[in-house]
């Protein structure tokens, strides 16, 4: 099966209760879900070979024997060989290289959950970013991340030790990987693993990274003690990651995100339909299923509506940022369940127990960890008027019909907004496709050409609306666009619009041409796609595809969406 077989031990009869005992087991990996080996092709040098693993959620039982549950952590040692000119990162507090072997050894001195274990290997550089961080990357790029990231992610670790008290696990640092990682961003403790392909959506990068920080705190040193409540990770994570960036960017920044990514929850909500189960914060996890399966947006989102209710009941953030302190302290290095978080938070806030809060009609604790459908409450994002309202603005000039506000329409300026401005607008112009012709006729005369300039996350959803609306005279763009990405975030979601639509064989004369450039997971999952209601591509050159693709695939932290049940084009989830 996917999930391997479990290894049984007998201990001897004679061992006493509490007695500390020694087991060795000798093993050699397979091909397998956590590790991912890249030919130099494949990365952005095309110098050296690379390898990283990724073991989120039950993947690192095939990197080494484990007790693959966030129930249980522990310590853990490595020593690991390479050959001369391969840097090996892992997520650990100590390392040390013995340059005349070749061998490397790493100490992680805190207890972790088996799946925070993780390596890097390959053509690595580094650069000291501020006093207790530094960024990793391959020698192409690392000017770039120094130039994004220099001085700022201290500034993001004091103002989370302000909120949540002391960053413990001593060193910061970020590795920038190939865009054959499998998702955004990992975050690994001591060593966050990020895909390069975001350094250049300036916005999107300060999101993600600022959410594995405020990790450091929510997951890593307290973490969730079964999968069926990962939210009590990715919705406090999620809620810390916007305190931090009220405090760093202001209120009106993070609503405008916040808003974003709530449009992107309502959009999920559409698809699974509101009795889902998966919409649950308590989701019940059946036997065989992955549990990478079940993380969606009401993970991050409704779970973070929860969080910021809870807030809300204090009456002021900071009384809950000290409760948050309180509740990291008492239970760090452990894991817990949700009932755990619950009661601390009553015991803490007395008087709310005293007001039975957790009862109140319609907004019952017990409603919102089990309740499908929407948050039962959303928060209060009018401090973001500012950002939000020329987006809403210039959405309604473009679908009020008759057409006849182009020219105000036109005179918008999407090089003056901010990047989470232009995504929202863009999205919800994706909701609303297909669009009538005229309309898409002239957003392209509009703005076509200003978004050609724009980052890539931008970019793939203006090709996603050229795309939904078969507007032939960007496809162009969009070839374009598929030719330079190597990335899963950036091309599953193009190659299930263009298969959805009319336009499969465009996607499959540009799957042809660019397949070798592609990671063999990334290359199987396209075929999948270009494959649904087709006989098999025999015109596919079938000994690149099939003899190097490993025997499991890795999931996504997301679901991916091949059959049919929910699609990456309509929800981006970060990390």
């Amino acid at each position: 099966t996917d999930y391997g077989s479990s290894l049984t031990v007998s201990l001897p009869a004679a061992l006493q209760p509490h007695q500390p005992f020694q087991i060795i087991v000798r093993y050699t990996t397979a091909d397998g879900p956590a590790i991912w080996w890249l030919d130099p092709e494949l990365t952005y040098g095309n110098a050296k070979p690379f390898v990283f693993t990724q073991g989120h959620s039950v993947c690192n039982r095939s990197f080494f024997p484990c007790f693959d549950t966030p129930a249980v952590k522990c310590t853990y040692s490595a020593t690991v060989k390479a050959p001369a000119g391969i840097q090996v990162l892992m997520s650990a507090t100590q390392s040390s290289y013995l340059e005349e072997e070749g061998v490397y050894q790493f100490y992680m001195e805190y207890p972790v959950p088996a799946y925070l274990v993780a390596l890097v290997a390959g053509d690595l550089t580094h650069a000291d970013i501020g006093p207790r961080s530094r960024v990793w990357a391959e020698p192409c790029l690392l000017p770039t991340a120094i130039s994004k990231l220099s001085g700022i992610v201290e500034r993001w670790l004091t103002a989370a030790e302000s909120l949540y008290g002391p960053y413990i696990w001593g060193r910061y640092d970020i590795v920038f990987l190939p865009p054959s990682f499998p998702i955004v961003a990992m975050e690994n403790p001591c060593l966050t693993f990020i895909i390069s392909s975001i350094l250049e959506s300036d916005e999107f990068l300060i999101i993600d990274v600022i959410h594995e920080v405020a990790h450091s705190w929510f997951g890593n040193a307290v973490t969730n003690a079964t999968w069926e409540e990962m939210w009590l990770s990715e919705g406090l994570a999620t809620y810390a990651q916007r305190r931090i960036t009220t405090e760093t960017y202001g209120a009106a920044f993070t609503c405008l995100e916040t808003a974003f990514r709530l449009d992107a929850l309502h959009r999920q909500m559409k698809l699974l339909g509101e009795d889902n189960p998966v919409s649950k914060l308590q989701v019940k996890l059946e036997p065989g299923v992955n549990p990478s399966n079940l993380m969606n947006l009401f993970t991050y989102e409704k779970g973070y509506c929860f969080v910021y209710y809870l807030s809300q009941l204090c009456g002021d953030p900071r009384h809950f940022d000290s409760f948050l302190r309180a509740y990291i302290e008492k239970y760090k290095f452990t894991s817990v369940v949700a009932q755990d978080l619950l009661d601390s938070f009553l015991n803490f806030f007395p008087e709310l127990k005293e007001q039975c809060v957790e009862s109140k009609a319609g907004l019952e604790f017990e409603r919102w960890l089990n309740a499908t459908g929407p948050p039962l409450a959303e928060p209060d994002l009018s401090q973001g008027s500012s950002l939000t309202r020329p987006v809403e603005t210039l959405f309604k000039l473009w679908t009020t019909e008759p057409l006849d506000s182009v020219a105000a329409a036109s005179s918008v300026d999407l090089t003056k907004w901010r990047t989470f401005q232009t995504v929202l607008f863009l999205d919800r112009l994706l909701d609303g496709s297909p669009l009538p012709h005229e309309v898409i006729k002239k957003l392209s005369e509009c703005y076509s050409s200003q978004l050609d300039s724009m980052n890539a996350e931008i970019r793939i959803r203006w090709l996603q609306i050229v795309v939904r609306n078969d507007y032939y005279p960007d496809l162009y763009k969009v070839r374009r666009f598929l030719e330079n990405q190597m990335s899963r975030m950036y091309t599953i979601p193009l190659y299930e619009d263009l298969c959805t639509g009319t336009l499969k064989s465009f996607a499959l004369e540009i799957f042809y041409q660019t397949q070798n450039q592609l990671h063999p997971n990334l290359r199987k999952t396209i075929q999948q796609i270009l494959s649904q209601g087709l006989n098999p591509l025999p015109a596919i050159d079938t000994t690149a595809v099939t003899t190097d693709t490993p025997a499991m695939v890795l999931e996504d932290k997301v679901s991916e969406a091949t059959n049919g049940a929910i699609s990456l084009r309509d929800v981006n989830v970060s990390a």
